[in-house]
């Protein structure tokens, strides 16, 4: 279990403090969660946060019941956060099946790297040796990416917009994976999205914006809201 106490957030603005999250206090045990809201609402800085890249200004996170605030990304993934950036990062010289044994951190065998490359919609035979590099498209970087954390098999997994940059065929494929990551990871799936259909497949969603929690509750409960009210233009992106 999750627990964030009293985040908040500031960063200096022409001399002045501008705070971009604001004593955000919210607890997280469900299986699949996600985190939406409107653009510059302090949703990607939040997770951010919870994995370790940036630290609070003030406040407290706690991992099931260990205080966590002063740990790094590192010791952070060590404890069993794992954080999947907007854009992956490209890592030239390593081959797709070098990540997934580090990730892993054991010695895998080629059948068990397959399994995971088949679970994230990836032909084996095709990406088992690919290099990360430039010749692979955004949307089957995210899917490696995916598969590093399934092999990791992490206590919490962050995605922060893995629908953003890519195409509609990408995305379609994406929300597959998600579905069965849904059904069958363990841990807690945290995902930070404005997609509709990344929503519907959630336990909990959690509503911020400026830098605050607005609304928390089951996709019945939140999501006919986000939908009906006059800004959900602004905050759902439902076209894909």
């Amino acid at each position: 279990m999750l627990e964030l106490r009293n985040i908040t957030y500031e960063v200096e603005d022409n001399q002045d403090n501008k705070e971009i999250l604001k004593d955000v206090s919210l607890t997280i045990d469900e299986h699949f969660v996600a985190i939406t809201g409107p653009n510059g609402g302090g949703k990607s800085t939040l997770a951010k946060i919870i994995a370790g890249i940036i630290k609070p200004t003030s406040g407290q996170i706690i991992l099931d019941g260990e205080d966590i605030t002063e740990l790094d990304i590192t010791e952070r993934a060590k404890h069993g956060i794992s954080y999947a950036f907007q854009q992956p990062v490209h890592f030239k010289g390593l081959t797709v099946k070098d990540l997934i044994t580090i990730a892993a951190g054991r010695t895998m065998t080629v059948n068990e790297i397959c399994e995971i490359l088949s679970e994230v919609g990836l032909c084996a035979r095709e990406y088992i040796d690919r290099e990360i590099n430039g010749s692979l498209s955004g949307g089957e970087l995210k899917r490696i990416e995916i598969a590093m954390i399934t092999a990791r098999g992490t206590k919490l997994s962050i995605f922060d917009e893995p629908e953003a940059g890519i195409d509609l065929w990408s995305f379609n494929s994406l929300i597959r994976v998600f579905e069965k990551m849904r059904d069958e990871i363990q841990g807690t799936i945290l995902i930070i999205s404005h997609q509709e259909r990344i929503l519907d497949i959630a336990d909990k969603i959690v509503v911020i914006a400026n830098g605050q929690v607005k609304t928390i509750g089951t996709k019945e409960e939140v999501l006919p809201e986000l939908l009906h009210t006059a800004g959900a233009c602004e905050t759902l992106t439902s076209k894909l």
